[in-house]
């Protein structure tokens, strides 16, 4: 094991603090981290590759930006340590050196509709106060400019408990800037009521067309036939106005049904609660397919989608209103607030400018600051994060990246660099986690794990210097100088997926076909429109033949597990219960097989209050998550917690001939091997899995889908050098089997590997929303006209 030598190390009379220059971690054992003991040295730039699967983040981010952040919550009060996440200690025998951690990760940013740009980087809780001082007319405080705060105004009495009680006469007033239309969503709903019932029958008949709403049994359907404000015997076209406007809009009453009190309210107000309060990308799919045929959601016509109310928006500065600093391009804002000069807000103009260049500095100067969160892509928002540091005056802290480059052009990634190098430079110890080349060339040591995935991996394979790297017999140093050729000859299009005049978000207007039975890749610098032309536009072109694989996170708990994810643990249930003649519930740990003294969870936890809290195994079932019983069920000489300790490849041959022969469990086995995911355990909980392992479990599950139009977003998103390979083995795979591929990709590997090409821009924000170029990947690089054509003719080599 080499350990990074830090030029100018301690010499004679040095001061004996100036000594500590290496972060020691030595026995690590996190997830799959096989007793891992490594020096990394302070303030350089330390980059950790591997194939996705190798404990790069085990090593990064749950041991040592874990245990930094761990240290410094202890510093706190007990009282205080309360109201904070509890840390638990990792697995490891000595961390030494350990600086301040800062933790910037690819975590999507909450789809919380309320949640914008501006509101989640504090820009507009800044504008807000800039606007209550110097807007005209004023019209109150900074909460009267909040899209998230409503009016209130209240009077009565009051009891004080203090000393002799007495009622005291109050009254108060608060004035927000919410408009009352929307309620500060920018959008309102219009419900097709055709989609709730079917107005030809009766609610006994069982007119609810609602998922989950059944006639016979459903207490929701019970309330309304029973609440004596409709006859449920007739059929709803037939109601009189008042029982029409008592059954759809009617205030929330309690109505006794079978001798149980119960809330009846109209069906209206009941959907909005139900279904429109919840985040549509957390619902079941066919949930969120009722929602997108039931309801429409139209721009709000009182506030014009600004969510403000007409107070917030009539107050100006120099002839804009807040609303509209939001709906400018942030790199137009900057120059607006670097344009105002008033001597009493000075400070506020500073540290406003200041954020507003940081946006434009890291290449996010096309955003607007009234764009939702939720639809920022994982590039974006990890660069949204960057902003509150780079101006930080802090030094000799530790800057953790999980792959700070992902969702940018090549052209972007040089960008990203500068700012990596800029944190380093000013004596901060940075840590990247990073797969591509040109990322990796700037580091000043690479640490590479491996030398496979999962229990293959988690020992560190080489360390040194890049040049080192290159000569290094581990698989990332045989592939770090891998370039693609551009292919012979491309396949000819079936078809063409016609999409006209396109203007979702920055689009001007874009008339394209995209061509089918092909790989198409759609390319362009960050923000050029190219996930606002495909998944704004192919959707409603090709009906519902079209399965997309977005980026969008994985939800699972850790009784999730790949089985339970992809449906494998279906068809294993049934066989078992087949072979053994009993209910298929019980070989579920989630269900009646389940270990009673641990739940099926396999571990018990102990709440410890502000402490960690304590996870042993459980001592009835040794871990194995089923009741005694349920094990001695058996299915090929196997129980099922032995099935589910087995690798992908282990129960791809296990199910796939002999007396356990399952066709069904086979082929998803099957769709998980093609993605490069052999090693995983089928029983791995989900929170273990690393991104690029996530993105590629989804996408196995969605392969499994009947469609016609595959459309991923950057399925490369945590893939090493060496699965690229892979994922472009199986695309081929796809198109051969008839299937189109649509591809929104930077990966130069998959440009040159596509048999079409569709490329935005020409720059970011309103300076793209345009094709710039259409053909195969040999016409973008002989034409290089393009930024993409640059970047992919160096990468060949033309």
């Amino acid at each position: 094991m080499s350990s990074a030598k830090r030029p100018g190390t301690q010499g004679p009379g040095s001061h004996v603090a100036d000594s500590h220059d290496l972060i020691r971690v030595h026995g690590a054992r996190e997830n799959n981290l096989k007793d891992v003991s490594i020096d990394l040295p302070k303030r350089r730039l330390t980059v950790f590759t591997g194939v996705s699967g190798s404990g790069k983040s085990s090593l990064v981010f749950n041991t040592i930006a874990a245990e930094s952040q761990r240290l410094i919550n202890e510093t706190y009060s007990a009282f205080v340590q309360g109201f904070m996440p509890t840390l638990a200690r990792p697995e490891v025998d000595v961390l030494d050196g350990l600086t301040t951690a800062i933790i910037v990760d690819q975590q999507r940013m909450g789809a919380d509709p309320r949640s914008t740009v501006g509101t989640a980087t504090d820009v507009n809780a800044m504008l807000r106060i800039l606007f209550s001082r110097l807007g005209e007319p004023h019209i109150g405080p900074p909460s009267a400019y909040s899209f998230n705060t409503a009016s209130v105004r209240a009077s009565g009495a009051i009891t004080v408990e203090r000393g002799n009680k007495k009622a005291v006469k109050a009254t108060f007033q608060r004035t927000g800037g919410m408009c009352t239309n929307c309620e500060g969503r920018g959008t309102v709903s219009d419900i097709d009521l055709t989609q709730l019932y079917d107005d030809s029958k009766s609610l006994a008949e069982g007119a609810f067309t609602i998922p989950g709403w059944k006639s016979d049994s459903q207490w929701t359907v019970q309330v309304y036939a029973q609440s004596g404000f409709v006859d449920p015997d007739k059929p709803i076209r037939e109601y009189t106005d008042k029982e029409l406007r008592d059954f759809l809009y009617g205030e929330p009453v309690k109505v006794k049904v079978n001798g149980v009190n119960l809330t009846y309210e109209g069906l209206i107000p009941k959907i909005q609660k139900s279904f429109l309060s919840k985040d549509k990308e957390a619902m079941q799919p066919h949930i969120r397919a009722f929602v997108e045929r039931a309801v429409t959601f139209t721009t709000c016509p009182e506030c014009e989608g600004t969510r403000l109310s007409e107070g917030a928006r009539s107050s100006k500065i120099k002839k804009i209103s807040i609303a509209d600093a939001c709906a400018m391009e942030i790199r137009d804002l900057a120059e607006w607030v670097r344009d105002l000069d008033e001597p009493s807000v000075a400070p506020l103009l500073t540290a406003l400018r200041d954020t507003l260049d940081s946006f434009v500095e890291i290449g996010l100067g096309y955003l607007s600051l009234d764009r939702p969160a939720g639809t920022l892509s994982g590039g974006e928002a990890q660069r949204v994060k960057m902003i509150r540091h780079l101006g930080s005056s802090l030094t000799d802290t530790t800057y953790v990246f999980d792959e700070p480059t992902v969702g940018l052009h090549p052209h972007d990634i040089q960008r990203m660099n500068d700012l990596l190098l800029r944190l380093r430079d000013k004596g901060n110890t940075v840590l990247v986690v990073e797969h591509k080349p040109e990322a990796i060339a700037i580091a000043d040591h690479v640490v590479d794990l491996g030398p496979g995935a999962g229990t293959a991996g988690g020992t560190v394979c080489f360390e040194g210097t890049v040049e080192e790297l290159r000569a290094a017999d581990t698989v990332t140093g045989r592939h770090l100088d891998d370039r693609a050729v551009l292919k012979g000859s491309v396949r000819k299009p079936t078809g063409a997926l016609e999409i006209r005049d396109a203007r979702t978000h920055n689009l001007q207007g874009v008339d394209v076909d995209v061509p089918l039975g092909v790989l198409c890749v759609v390319t362009g610098v960050a923000g050029s429109g190219k996930s606002s032309l495909i998944h704004g536009s192919v959707p409603a072109g090709a009906g519902a033949d079209v399965v997309s694989v977005d980026q969008s996170p994985i939800k699972g708990s850790r009784r999730s597990n790949p089985a339970t994810y992809t449906g494998l643990l279906e068809p294993i249930r049934k066989a078992f219960a087949k072979a053994n003649g009993v209910k298929p519930a019980l070989f579920s740990a989630n269900s009646e097989g389940a270990c009673p003294t641990c739940n099926g969870a396999g571990v018990i936890y102990t709440d410890l209050a502000m402490m960690a809290g304590v996870a042993t195994p459980c001592e009835d079932c040794e871990g194995k998550r089923f009741q005694p019983a349920v094990l001695e069920y058996r299915f090929g000489g196997r129980d099922i917690s032995e099935v589910l300790a087995m690798s992908v490849d282990q129960a791809e041959e296990f199910f796939g001939a002999g007396q356990a022969r399952t066709p069904a469990a086979h082929k998803i086995l099957q769709r998980l091997s093609d993605v490069g995911l052999g090693y995983l355990t089928l029983g791995q909980p989900l929170t273990t899995l690393s991104g690029g392992e996530r993105q590629r479990l989804k996408l196995a599950t969605h392969m499994g889908e009947h469609g016609g139009v595959y459309v991923l977003d950057e399925p490369t998103t945590g893939l090493h050098l060496a699965d690229v390979e892979q994922l472009l083995g199986l695309l081929d795979r796809l198109v051969d089997a008839g299937k189109s591929v649509i591809v929104i990709e930077h990966h130069q590997a998959v440009m040159a590997h596509a048999d079409w090409i569709i490329d935005l821009g020409p720059g970011a924000g309103h300076d793209g929303g345009r094709i710039v170029f259409e053909g195969t990947p040999a016409d973008l690089v002989a034409d290089r006209s393009t930024l993409t054509g640059e970047h992919l003719a160096a990468y060949v080599g033309a």
